[in-house]
C-alpha cells in the first residue's frame, strides 16, 4: 500500500498542516513532516474533509443496468467527493431480501471505489402490503441497517408502526418517502401558482407535510428512529422542528436541487426538471436552507436518480422523475452555505455516517482515523457538461451552469480513488 504525504492541506477550513497517510489510516499530522518512501501531493490552497457520505443513492443494479450500474455510480460518487453512499432499494428485483442486498454490496466490493452499502425495503416489491425480510437483511453480510421504500410512501399506518417497531431491535431507522398517494394521484408537479398557469395536476404540499407529521407521532410513540428522505416544504420543516423539540428520534434529508431550484423551472417543460417530490417555491427553497443551516434538516442527501435517455427525453407527463446529484452535490452546497467547512463536514459526512452507522465514515482526518477523505479546490469554478459525467445517464438539471468547487481527490482508506479530478480506475 503506497503511501501519501499531503502537504500544506487545511483540515475542514483550519490552518495549513501536513497529512501522511499510511496503512490506511491517517498516521500523523503536523506541519513539516517527512516521509522519504511517501508519494508526496502539494494541497495548498486546498481543504481536506472527511469524505462525504450520501444516504440517498439510486444506483439502478440489479435491473436498469441501462441507466447505471454499481461500478459507475461508485465511480461517479468518488469523483464528486464521496466514500461512501447508501443505495436505494427500487431495483429489479427489489432489494427485499438477504440475497439481493448482498449482491449490491459485494458488487460495491468489486467496484472498490467507495463503500456500497445497501439500504433494504420495508415492505415485499415495495408494494405496502406486508413487511420485506428486514431481519434476514439486518443479520446478512450486507447489514442493512436502513429500510425504505423510497420512490413509495408506506401508506399504511399500521404497517408503519410494525416496521418501525422491528427496526428497533437492532437500533435500525425507516428512512420514509413522505407522500400521501390519494392526494399526489396523477401530480405532474408542486401545486400552486405555476401549475395552476401551466395547467398540470399538481402536488400539494399537505401530501408531504401529513405523513411526516403521522410517523413522527409513530416514531414517539413507539420509541425508534425514523428519517424522513428529500423534505421539500416550508410546512415540513416546521413539523419536524416541533417533533425534535418534543425529544422525537427523527432525522431529515434535503437534496442539492430542492436547495436551488424551484417550481418555475416546469415552464420550460424540460423533463430534466421532473423529480419526486418536485421542485417548490422560492419561499420553500428559503425554509429549506434556513432549517439546514440551523439543524433542522440534518443532512444533504442526493437522492442521485439516473434515468436511460428513453425516460427522460421525452414529453413531461412520461418522463420518470429523478435528477443526477453525486458529481455535483458538493459545489451546490458551496454555492448555498458558502465555504463553512465544519458545517459542510458535519452535513454532508458526519451526520450521515453517523444516521448510516457508518463508523469508519464521518471522521475528520486527525492520527488513528481510517483515510477516508476528499481534498476541495475551493477557488475553482467548473462548467457542467453532462457529457464529461461519470454516470452512465445524462439528466443533470445543472447542465451548463457554473458551480463552485472542485473535488481534486479522494482517498478510500488510504488508496486514491480520484487524483488531479479524475478517476483513478
Amino acid at each position: 500500500m503506497t503511501a501519501y504525504l499531503i502537504r500544506n492541506v487545511s483540515v475542514v477550513g483550519g490552518a495549513p498542516t501536513d497529512l501522511l497517510i499510511r496503512d490506511g489510516v491517517v498516521a500523523e499530522t503536523g506541519a513539516g513532516l517527512t516521509a522519504p518512501d511517501a508519494t508526496v501531493l502539494d494541497a495548498t490552497g486546498l481543504v481536506a474533509l472527511p469524505g462525504l457520505v450520501d444516504l440517498h443513492t439510486h444506483l439502478r443494479e440489479p435491473g436498469r443496468e441501462d441507466a447505471e450500474t454499481v461500478e459507475s455510480g461508485s465511480r461517479a460518487a468518488a469523483l464528486g467527493g464521496y466514500t461512501a453512499v447508501c443505495a436505494m432499494a427500487n431495483t429489479s428485483p427489489v432489494a427485499d431480501t438477504a440475497g439481493v442486498v448482498e449482491q449490491v454490496w459485494r458488487l460495491g466490493r468489486e467496484a472498490g471505489l467507495v463503500d456500497v452499502q445497501p439500504i433494504g425495503a420495508v415492505t415485499v416489491g415495495l408494494a405496502g402490503e406486508r413487511l420485506a425480510e428486514l431481519g434476514a437483511m439486518a443479520d446478512s453480510a450486507a447489514r442493512v441497517r436502513i429500510f425504505s421504500d423510497d420512490g413509495h410512501c408506506v401508506a399504511d399506518p399500521k404497517l408503519m408502526r410494525r416496521a418501525l417497531e422491528y427496526v428497533k431491535a437492532f437500533d435500525g431507522v425507516v428512512a420514509q418517502h413522505a407522500e400521501e398517494p390519494r392526494l399526489t394521484e396523477g401530480a405532474q408537479m408542486h401545486e400552486g401558482e405555476v401549475s395552476t398557469r401551466l395547467g398540470l395536476t399538481g402536488w400539494p404540499a399537505v401530501a408531504e407535510e401529513a405523513i411526516i407529521a403521522r410517523d413522527v407521532l409513530l416514531a414517539e410513540h413507539v420509541g425508534s428512529r425514523l428519517h424522513i428522505c428529500h423534505v421539500s416544504t416550508a410546512g415540513s420543516v416546521e413539523v419536524l422542528r416541533h417533533a425534535k423539540a418534543r425529544g422525537v428520534k427523527v432525522t431529515a434529508e434535503v437534496t442539492p436541487h430542492h436547495l436551488l431550484l424551484t417550481d418555475e423551472k416546469a415552464t420550460t417543460y424540460d423533463p430534466v426538471y421532473k423529480v419526486n417530490p418536485p421542485l417548490r417555491t422560492a419561499a420553500d427553497v428559503a425554509a429549506l436552507r434556513a432549517a439546514l443551516a440551523e439543524g433542522v434538516i440534518d443532512i444533504v442527501a442526493t437522492d442521485h436518480a439516473p434515468h436511460a435517455v428513453e425516460d427522460k427525453e421525452c414529453e413531461w407527463a412520461y418522463a420518470r422523475p429523478g435528477m443526477l446529484g453525486l458529481e455535483t452535490a458538493l459545489s451546490i452546497a458551496l454555492d448555498v452555505l458558502g465555504p463553512q467547512w465544519d458545517l459542510i463536514a458535519e452535513r454532508m459526512s458526519r451526520a450521515p455516517a453517523r444516521i448510516a452507522g457508518l463508523d469508519s465514515h464521518g471522521l475528520d482526518p486527525a492520527p488513528g482515523v481510517p483515510a477516508n477523505l476528499t481534498l476541495v479546490d475551493p477557488a475553482a469554478r467548473r462548467v457542467i457538461e453532462p457529457a464529461e459525467l461519470a454516470s452512465r445517464s445524462r439528466n443533470t438539471p445543472y447542465a451548463r451552469m457554473t458551480l463552485p468547487g472542485r473535488i481534486v481527490a479522494t482517498f478510500l482508506r488510504g488508496e486514491p480513488t480520484v487524483l488531479d479530478g479524475k478517476a483513478v480506475k
